[in-house]
């Protein structure tokens, strides 16, 4: 379930781009491999982060683990539903499950990450 139309990070993150905001979470590959999510710490809204920056954790059942930004900026906005409900991002990674909108500081940074079909050939190579 690799949708296209989006962007991706090696580190298995998404961005879907709307003129210079992106709103991005982690791709539903990370979310199977991590099994079923129980708590998320989410970035606070205001901060600016970097290209490949973590921006907080992600706790399932089988572990602990970063997530990271696809784009440096500012964040903008956080999905608080994920406070209440983590499972979210198990349940739909490229809709509801969706982490923080970043406004995009430099757009060229979006040709480092990788379209759908690249990604698609990234998983497959392991």
């Amino acid at each position: 379930m690799i949708p296209d139309g989006l962007l991706y990070s090696a580190d298995h993150q998404w961005i879907r781009v709307n003129g210079k905001r992106g709103r991005m979470g982690i791709t539903h590959h990370a979310q199977d491999a991590l099994g079923t999510i129980v708590y998320i710490e989410l970035p606070v809204a205001g901060r600016r982060v970097a290209a490949s920056e973590p921006l907080g954790v992600v706790e399932s059942v089988k572990a602990v683990s970063e997530y990271y930004s696809p784009v440096s900026g500012k964040v903008t906005a956080v999905n608080s539903e994920l406070q209440e409900n983590p499972g979210l991002i198990n349940e739909d990674p490229y809709g509801l499950g969706w982490i923080a909108e970043i406004d995009l500081e430099d757009p060229a940074e979006l040709d480092k990450l990788l379209s759908a079909g690249d990604y698609r050939d990234f998983l497959a190579r392991g």
